[in-house]
């Protein structure tokens, strides 16, 4: 199948509009899940696996959005995150082993619930 010069444009011009809108997101102080899942590079291993220390670094991170636990959510069953292989019913625990008395307990995230 050849592409056409159309084509390509408007997948260019699609994938230009995609991004342009998330950093707007990111700009205006909302949620933008597939971007802000690699600020949970800190929180990998504990993410991973529920018997991992927490770091500081994640807890840090995390905090920044007990206020917004939607944000959190999405990015915790982001695209991005599964593929970097945070499995959401282990990263779901972090704000309660990050002991945070603010978390948002009982919230449903999908299939899941914040402890």
């Amino acid at each position: 199948m050849a592409f056409s010069f159309t084509n390509v444009f408007l997948f260019l011009f699609l994938v230009a509009a995609v991004l342009t809108a998330e950093h707007r997101a990111n700009a205006a102080g909302q949620c933008a899940p597939e971007s802000d899942a690699w600020k949970l590079a800190p929180c990998m291993q504990a993410a991973q696996n529920a018997n991992a220390p927490v770091s500081t670094g994640c807890c840090n991170v995390i905090h920044k959005y007990t206020n917004d636990p939607a944000c959190l959510c999405a990015i915790m069953l982001s695209k991005t995150a599964k593929a970097a292989g945070i499995d959401p019913a282990v990263a779901i625990s972090i704000p309660q082993r990050c002991q945070f008395s603010d978390r948002p307990v009982g919230y449903k995230c999908g299939a899941y619930t914040l402890p």
